[in-house]
């Protein structure tokens, strides 16, 4: 017998009105998806989602919402963009509200706006609920913030590969100041990234590099420009994960020895 939220589903079919709000799940941490996206996730009558969403979210969606993964890894794509786009376009025609479920913040290298774009286009009304960036997130987590006084002002975001499959351009640029760099998707560049800044003469700068930030698989390494290639092969560390270059990441190390003397001294 069907459910009742699916006797009520069917019964305002005729009802529709397209509709999509595209919604940033976080960097990984099903618990760091925002509140407003959890109340948009719960009324969704189809929800798309990526390979970096923690499947536990759909659990959020309603009994009646069609579920369907359109994500990639590794260049392999369940759907390409195009096919995304005509198919969040046909289920909100079709269904009512698509929900667009995107790791991390879809503004930030996530391709929302070509969605919210289109969609648009095609007469569906759209909104947009930011996510929590893995830029920011992933090295806060592991008590690196991205600015500090006295160890950066500033930092650069920046894609570690371009629609061309290339290293962006952004990175020289960024190896020549003193802001902290962060760069996703670029593990497949370490050894191009760290010629860059060893041709600055930055082979002692720190860097880390965080793999599935903020779930329970997380997997780090912690080194320098020079060392930091080889502590990634000797931790087995791969994608998906973040590179953070900069003196910030020297606050982790402190923030570590803080806690061991609070912990060393304290009255349990």
């Amino acid at each position: 017998m069907p459910s009742e939220q699916k006797i009520y589903r069917m019964q305002n079919k005729k009802n529709i009105q397209p509709r999509l709000t595209l919604v940033g799940a976080g960097p990984g941490d099903p618990d760091l998806l925002t509140v407003k996206g959890l109340k948009v996730l719960s009324r969704a009558d189809v929800v798309l989602y990526d390979a970096l969403i923690d499947t536990a979210l759909l659990e959020y969606a309603p009994l009646y919402a069609e579920l369907i993964y359109v994500g990639k890894r590794k260049g392999c794509a369940a759907y390409e963009q195009q096919q995304i786009n005509e198919l969040i376009v046909e289920r909100a025609k079709h269904s009512g509200h698509v929900v667009r479920l995107k790791g991390g913040d879809p503004f930030v290298f996530g391709r929302g706006m070509e969605e919210l774009n289109y969609a648009a286009a095609h007469g569906v009304i759209s909104e947009f609920i930011p996510g929590i960036s893995s830029a920011l997130a992933v090295p806060g987590m592991q008590g690196i913030p991205l600015t500090h006084r006295g160890a950066s002002e500033s930092f650069w975001v920046i894609t570690g590969t371009t629609k061309n499959h290339k290293l962006s351009d952004d990175v020289r640029l960024a190896a020549g100041s003193n802001a902290t760099v962060v760069i996703l998707m670029g593990m497949s560049k370490l050894a191009e990234i760290t010629s860059i800044f060893k041709a600055e003469g930055k082979n002692d700068v720190a860097v880390a590099v965080i793999q599935n930030g903020t779930k329970k698989e997380e997997r780090f390494a912690i080194g320098n420009v020079e060392n930091i290639e080889y502590l990634v092969k000797e931790n087995n560390i791969s994608n998906p994960a973040v590179i953070i270059i900069g003196d910030v990441v020297k606050q982790r190390e402190r923030l570590i020895s803080i806690k061991s003397a609070v912990n060393q001294y304290s009255i349990i």
